[in-house]
């Protein structure tokens, strides 16, 4: 993404309320993650300091300061997947795919982390696969570890 790529992204929310989340957010969906030139030129356009913007982004769990793995497995940790057995669950995950939770695996080609609320409480414990939800994931551990590793 060059630099005038970039800053047409961050435009339409400069003015809005928000605005900063809204462009770093806009960004990381196209671009994948925010690296220094983005914080950089969000910083830029709106008039903050850098370490306000680096500070937004280390705030919000969501935002990415690397590129994403090839597959990105989420396990939820809320309470009620919890009691539902996530913990177990992500050792499992973490034994199988051979990541540790918040961590890639070295060849990066799948990554596991924490989330907390899938808003799947009814049908815990719950992950997220490349985007897509699995509710009564502890019976689908075979179906996960497939489906990052085709």
């Amino acid at each position: 993404m060059t630099s005038e790529e970039l800053r047409r992204v961050i435009a339409p929310h400069v003015g809005a309320i928000g605005g900063p989340i809204s462009a770093l957010r806009a960004v990381q969906q196209q671009r994948g993650y925010l690296d220094a030139e983005v914080m950089a030129t969000v910083a830029d356009v709106f008039n903050l300091s850098r370490a306000e913007v680096r500070g937004i982004v280390a705030f919000y769990a969501d935002f990415r300061t690397e590129p994403p793995s090839g597959h990105v497995v989420r396990v939820c940790q809320a309470e009620a997947c919890q009691a539902a057995g996530s913990r177990a669950l992500t050792r499992t995950l973490a034994d199988r795919l051979g990541a540790d939770l918040g961590h890639a695996k070295a060849d990066r080609s799948v990554e596991l982390s924490a989330v907390y609320c899938l808003g799947l409480c009814a049908r815990a414990p719950s992950v997220m696969v490349d985007g897509e939800l699995i509710a009564d994931a502890d019976k689908a551990v075979e179906r996960i570890v497939a489906s990052v590793q085709s």
